[in-house]
């Protein structure tokens, strides 16, 4: 079961993933985290800018994929879930989230 937790003392939300999703997105975030890495290295090695910049590509691509994958999760569950309660504010907050994502 999804669940949203507000913490009593932030107020920010928290929502409760799968151990699969937690650990598809997780592995996500450390192929990026090793790239960047990986472009650290190449920048200290002074590597010719045009493979910097490539690698760096690389890396924008992976984090598009992650946040691809983390709306698709949102959409899924906490938007749906919102929806079918008759919670229209989170449509709202989808519709800014979408606007800030277009930039």
């Amino acid at each position: 079961m999804n669940e949203e937790l507000e913490c009593p003392h932030c107020g920010n939300r928290k929502k409760y993933r799968s151990e699969e999703e937690q650990k598809s997105l997780i592995r996500r975030l450390r192929l990026a985290e090793g790239q960047i890495r990986g472009i650290q290295k190449m920048v200290e090695e002074n590597a010719y800018c045009p493979d910097i910049m490539i690698q760096v590509s690389a890396v924008t691509n992976a984090l598009v994929s992650f946040n691809k994958e983390l709306l698709a999760c949102h959409i899924r569950s906490c938007v749906s879930e919102d929806i079918r309660e008759g919670k229209d504010e989170s449509i709202d907050e989808f519709v800014k989230l979408m606007q800030k994502l277009m930039k």
